[in-house]
């Protein structure tokens, strides 16, 4: 069975495209790499070259995660019934050191994209929905805002502080204060709203936040990160998207330490710090899972990451199983095993 892949490496203006092909021998070959524009004219021409192809079986296209700028072309492809995979960057540095390639070219990139295709068997994208792209865009801007509130507050902290400051300036200091807390109202009323025009995804999400100490805003960031768990099916994988898997690093005798990747989505991480933080006092069953830890090792960084690891691992159920948290759950399970069974 033939299997054939087009790479795309892309940048802001241009796209380096690959394709290549292999039989059912594993045979690969691949053309020159061609050039094409980073807009709607350059999609169309990359279309009638794939076209010129002639191939009758199903074409992938792999592209990675750069930024924002391979969006548009995700979109396009995606609305033109085209399949497309679209990876993390880090997976294709690892592939490429494995094929030792020592050059770094957007040509060479785009083949070994090219190549990644036709040897995995990668996971398609799904286009996003329309909520879930607002979502996206508000719940990054309400984090933008209030780290410019921070910024602000702590600058305003320093003048008021400072000796013989103009009182001009402290003046200006406290209307962008002004100005950025009224923008943070208007985006979490936006981001209400939105949610309330769905009454299946509002019920759903007041479901998760009937965990203790996970705010509104938490639920809807990591939702809107994770496209809905969309691409998500087991647990590992999710902690290894937000980068809170555990990395090991012990070799014969020597015993390192052990440490978080952070190699994932940082907004879901700092979505998590200040719940996590929170559920250690006032969510029961988090509490003692914390406590625990501590006993084993006394190091709270440690404790805490555990806590918003299980944090996110518990939103990722409640989604999927559309329920409301049981601080009793635990308790329940125990009951349900040694429950003697009806004979009638």
């Amino acid at each position: 069975m033939e299997k054939h892949c087009v790479g795309i490496d892309v940048s802001k203006d241009y796209l380096d495209c690959c394709f290549g092909s292999s039989d059912s021998f594993q045979n690969q070959k691949f053309t020159k790499s061609k050039k094409f524009g980073n807009d709607k004219a350059g999609f169309k021409e990359l279309l009638k070259w794939v076209n010129a192809q002639k191939v009758s079986e199903e074409m992938l296209f792999v592209m990675e995660a750069t930024g924002v700028y391979y969006e548009h072309l995700a979109y396009y492809l995606s609305e033109h019934d085209c399949k497309l995979s679209v990876l993390l960057p880090n997976m294709v540095k690892h592939y490429s050191k494995s094929l030792n390639v020592k050059t770094k070219t957007d040509r060479k990139d785009s083949e070994v994209l090219s190549r990644l295709g036709l040897e995995r068997k990668l996971t398609s994208w799904n286009m996003p929905t329309k909520i879930m792209r607002n979502l996206k865009f508000l719940s990054r801007e309400y984090r933008e805002v209030k780290d410019k509130i921070n910024q602000v507050k702590n600058q305003l902290h320093a003048r008021h502080h400072s000796y013989s400051c103009p009182v001009s300036t402290e003046k200006r200091l406290k209307k962008q204060l002004a100005l950025l807390e009224t923008q943070v109202v208007e985006i979490e009323a936006e981001l209400r709203m939105l949610v309330m025009s769905d009454s299946e995804f509002y019920e759903k999400v007041q479901k998760i936040c009937s965990i203790p100490g996970v705010s509104f805003i938490t639920v809807i960031c990591i939702i809107a990160e994770t496209n809905g768990f969309a691409l998500i099916s087991n647990t590992r994988q999710l902690a290894s998207y937000a980068g809170l898997d555990v990395q090991h690093n012990q070799s014969g005798n020597k015993q390192g330490k052990s440490r978080i990747s952070k190699k994932g989505n940082s907004f879901i991480r700092y979505a998590l710090y200040m719940p996590a933080l929170c559920a250690t006092r006032f969510n029961p069953v988090m509490k003692d899972f914390y406590n625990n830890m501590n006993d084993r090792k006394p190091a709270k960084k440690i404790a805490i990451t555990a806590v918003a690891r299980k944090l996110l691992i518990l939103i990722y159920i409640l989604w999927k199983n559309a329920d409301e948290f049981d601080p009793a759950y635990e308790e329940n399970k125990k009951v349900d095993r040694v429950a003697p069974a009806y004979t009638g």
